[in-house]
């Protein structure tokens, strides 16, 4: 039950705080996360033995609404905000067809219009996607530190210093109009990336892929770049990035829920529709005059979606792609992204030279993917004992579920091989 409970939050706590943010204002955030929060500790209480009601996102909100209800009664605005209280509903669910009408200074999605006002230029660019993780996304601490490549207790500090600092200069967060709107799209664009990063790859849990998360970054960035103020080139790369990216969401996991690496996806299961709109909006990125890290692994991402078989792959464009990505970010991830595909342009010890030097670098320190990498370069080397050990730190460390039964399975491969004691060197 414990379970559900926490998926159903996963997938809803945004949007119940968008929604009454709206109602209350957007002032009054901290109440609506405690009215939120409340909602779903009942639910802990009230669903083990009354049963998970068939609409459990109504039910929670119904709840919110008279929690929040009976604090505004007892502040004395009970005239002021009743009527909107009652009469708040969630937004229906996306229609894909359905016309889209903006107003041109104006945003009208009510998670937009949360996020990018959590995106406040009072905070530190850190401060503000953190804030807006947790708030607008729904995110734990333990989520927004692995993204941040953090500890859960610094995200924890940062989020009440952001609070307190907003707080401390008299700061309201209003929803941003005109050209506001374009100077706090970078962090909100950033806030879409992690959100879609952990909804492709969760950091942790049974599932690998938390496919509402993809929808919702997708819906979202979509929306920005067919509104007047903030369809730029940058915004258009971003969802192209996505799209190409989601498009072989349905080969990326076997029936049991396995990770299946790009070599092993049946390649005719991807999305053909996606990757139409990918192509889209990569072409429509083009018309700016300035290449950001989002057009970089945009291409990227259109490079392994593009090639017909795994052998196909055009790896010296992948490379290229990364060296122009790592004059923009210097991000280790990034990195160690890049001796990838330096192993497969140059071979793996030429990957292995990459991934010793990044073994130095205090945030891959428990990052479970920099072993991952090491150990499948040293098995291609040739060297079976030195994969193995790496292997076993990066099950030290990992927390997803699907992950450690695919990190299991290469490390009985590794035990197969015979091993020798020679290191396989840089």
């Amino acid at each position: 039950m414990r379970s559900v409970t926490d998926l159903i939050f996963r997938r809803r706590a945004g949007q119940l705080t968008a929604t009454l943010a709206r109602v209350l204002g957007i002032e009054q955030l901290e109440l609506v996360e405690d009215v939120v929060q409340d909602a779903f500790i009942r639910a802990l209480r009230v669903w083990p033995t009354a049963g998970i009601p068939s609409n459990p996102t109504a039910w929670l909100l119904t709840v919110a609404k008279h929690r929040a209800i009976d604090v505004v009664r007892r502040e004395g605005r009970w005239r002021e905000k009743h009527q909107e209280i009652e009469s708040a509903i969630l937004p229906a669910p996306p229609d894909q067809h359905a016309p889209r009408i903006y107003f041109t200074d104006e945003i009208d999605d009510d998670e937009l219009r949360l996020i990018f006002a959590t995106c406040h230029p009072a905070l530190s660019r850190d401060s503000q996607v953190a804030l807006t993780l947790k708030t607008a996304g729904g995110f734990g601490t333990t989520e927004i530190a692995r993204a941040f490549l953090t500890s859960p207790t610094t995200i924890a500090q940062r989020l009440v210093r952001a609070k307190r600092n907003l707080r401390d200069a008299g700061v309201v967060l209003e929803i941003p109009t005109g050209d506001a709107l374009q100077e706090r799209l970078a962090p909100v664009l950033e806030v879409l990336y992690l959100m879609f990063n952990e909804g492709y790859s969760a950091t942790a849990g049974e599932d690998l892929i938390r496919g509402e998360l993809c929808a919702e970054a997708i819906r979202l960035v979509e929306r920005l770049a067919a509104h007047p103020r903030t369809g730029s080139p940058t915004v258009h790369a971003l969802a192209s990035l996505f799209l190409f990216q989601a498009a072989r969401l349905p080969a990326r996991t076997s029936a049991g829920g396995d990770l299946l690496p790009l070599d092993e996806q049946n390649r005719s299961l991807w999305n053909r529709q996606t990757i139409r709109r990918a192509l889209e909006h990569q072409q429509r990125s083009a018309g700016g005059n300035v290449v950001t890290p989002y057009h970089l692994q945009a291409e990227i991402a259109s490079c392994h979606t593009l090639a017909p078989r795994f052998v196909d792959t055009p790896w010296k464009r992948i490379l290229d792609c990364y060296d122009q990505l790592l004059l923009i970010d210097h991000s280790p991830v990034v990195a160690l992204n890049r001796a990838v595909a330096a192993a497969h342009v140059e071979g793996p010890n030429a990957g292995l030279r990459l991934v010793g030097q990044l073994k130095q670098e205090p945030t891959l320190q428990s990052y479970h993917p920099l072993y991952a990498v090491e150990a499948e370069l040293m098995w291609r080397a040739g060297n079976a004992s030195a994969a193995l050990r790496a292997v076993n730190t990066a099950l030290n460390l990992v927390s997803s579920h699907p992950v450690r039964r695919y990190l299991e399975e290469r490390k009985r491969l590794y035990s197969r091989a015979p091993t020798h004691s020679e290191e396989a060197g840089p």
